[in-house]
């Protein structure tokens, strides 16, 4: 026998299927698997408090001393295609001349 998940809003185990439904029999809650499934990320905003998305443009704000690296990432250099992480270094993405690199989102804003 298969076993079904835990209800999300009252977290019991009497749930059951219900093509293409779980439902809970004592709160009556009625989910999917997918929504189960995928958590909810935090929402990542730019030092502006501007929301940002996987595939934003960005723009450092502050000069920022790199680890490892003998240079200092320069404010006003351009970063495309950003992709957010978790964590505290909650941006990844490349940028020319240092490669791939993990930033802070309150050290940048969002290119219009």
């Amino acid at each position: 026998m298969s076993e079904f998940p835990q209800c999300p809003e009252c977290e019991s185990r009497y749930t059951y299927f219900d093509d293409p439904m779980y439902i809970c029999p004592e709160c009556s809650y009625e989910w999917t698997l997918l929504d189960s499934a995928m958590p909810e990320r935090p929402m990542v905003v730019d030092a502006n408090g501007t929301p940002l998305m996987d595939g934003d443009s960005v723009v450092v704000i502050k000069d920022l001393k790199v680890k490892g690296a003998s240079s200092v990432l320069k404010m006003g250099t351009k970063v495309t295609h950003i992709r957010l992480t978790d964590g505290d270094h909650n941006i990844d993405c490349k940028i020319p001349g240092f490669g791939d690199m993990k930033l802070k989102s309150e050290f940048v804003k969002k290119r219009s």
